[in-house]
């Protein structure tokens, strides 16, 4: 039977890989071999490390960039040259991946979770300006699977309370508002390039900014906290040594002229499958604003409501998606506030000045209703099956389609 599926031993939809991601390329060997003959291996100055930060800066609209070793380490310097510390709070999204409340930790300051949006699955302004307390310092919204927070309305808030804008835009590699790269909007944009990333060094990240003090601040706090004109072994405040190297620097470079090429392809991929959900009952993707005008698709996401298929769990849909050649998986599965390093306090409760007595940092009983659906509900489709061509995306609507037509079979487990 054409429907019978494959986790019941039929036949799946597809056994053959979507494209492989890291994407190793005739150019990109070519380019990690012309940095290794130059013969500069890691240097705060090497010519790729800085060409690599200006274009990418360059490309989302700002005019500095600082390149790192990681996207965690991004955020931990961008928090440190903003005079995050003892105390403050953060505020961030429940739904995002751990760094993002964590370089708040590393900072000895506490995070303070904000719910979603219904539509887009990025930090709701409401609950952003309902969080803001005397003891608020940064506002980070992050671009969730790569569409961007409402810019709008969280600058209008930024500005209203003074407050700066970190933009955790780890999944965003080309979005846009309003014509605008991402990342050029607040005080810092952070992006990450670890593995999965759709630009990626294996690890790597790097910050963007407009403002020429807190470039300078961030530029010294990854390189051992030198400045920029003082002498070697000057060092005028506590940094490390986070620079991203030479070989990491032309990876990304030749992965950036592809950018703007690989960002259209994920939106037509996108849109063809946004298009087929549109006729299943209990499928729903993601809204896009139309304020996105760029949208990087780290990944694409819909929600699978139970309820429409006799109450079979998301997970079961999952594992029979994935039977059918498909990659996919559940996502974030607890609001963060509940990961155990929140909710049993696994941090320096003294040095962040946690406090029983805060409601805005209750971890593990913090009501975040749309972040729980979400967390219930999401499934992802990961960037690397939307750079597929035509054909393959066709077989990610077909096993969709296939799921969704044959979930009763699967039987909802006791």
């Amino acid at each position: 039977m054409q429907d019978r599926l494959a986790l019941l031993g039929g036949t799946p939809v597809r056994t053959n890989p979507f494209p492989s991601w890291p994407p190793v390329t005739d150019s990109a060997v070519a380019a990690v071999t012309a940095a290794v003959t130059a013969g500069v291996w890691g240097e705060v100055g090497g010519p790729y490390k800085t060409r690599f930060e200006r274009e990418f800066a360059a490309y989302h609209d700002a005019t500095h960039g600082i390149a790192v070793c990681n996207g965690t380490v991004s955020l931990d310097i961008a928090l440190r040259a903003l005079g995050v510390g003892h105390g403050d709070e953060v505020i961030v999204p429940g739904y995002t991946f751990l760094a993002t409340a964590t370089a708040v930790l590393a900072v000895n300051a506490l995070p303070v979770f904000a719910d979603i949006e219904e539509g887009t699955g990025c930090i709701d302004p409401d609950a952003i300006e309902a969080l803001i307390s005397p003891r608020t310092k940064v506002i980070i919204p992050v671009h969730l699977a790569g569409h961007p927070a409402d810019l709008d309305r969280i600058c209008a808030i930024a500005e209203k309370h003074g407050l700066p804008v970190l933009e955790d835009a780890a999944h965003a590699h080309g979005a846009q508002w309003k014509g605008r790269g991402v990342g050029s909007f607040g005080a810092f944009g952070s992006w990450s390039f670890q593995a999965s990333k759709n630009m990626t060094s294996g690890e790597g990240g790097i910050l963007i900014t407009n403002d020429d003090a807190l470039a300078d601040a961030a530029w010294s706090l990854h390189h051992c906290g030198r400045s920029r004109t003082g002498a070697w072994y000057e060092h005028s405040r506590y940094g490390g040594n986070f620079r991203l190297t030479e070989f990491q620097s032309a990876l990304l470079l030749d992965q950036l002229g592809r950018l703007a090429d690989d960002v259209a392809r994920r939106e037509r991929s996108a849109a063809m499958i946004t298009e087929a959900l549109t006729g299943i009952d209990g499928i729903t993707a993601l809204e896009r604003d139309p304020r996105c005008t760029a949208h990087g698709y780290h990944l694409y996401q819909f929600r699978y409501q139970p309820e429409a298929f006799g109450g079979l769990p998301r997970e079961r849909f999952v594992e029979a998606l994935a039977a059918e050649g498909i990659p996919c998986s559940s996502g974030y599965g607890l609001p963060l506030d509940r990961q155990g390093v929140f909710a049993d306090r696994a941090f320096d409760v003294a040095a962040t000045g946690w406090s029983a007595d805060n409601p805005r940092t209750r971890y593990g009983r913090t009501d975040l209703p749309v972040t729980e659906r979400l967390c219930r509900e999401g499934v992802w489709i990961p960037q690397t099956t939307l750079l597929g061509d035509e054909a393959d995306i066709a077989d990610v609507v077909e096993a969709i389609g296939k799921v969704a037509r044959s979930v009763a079979g699967l039987g909802v487990p006791a």
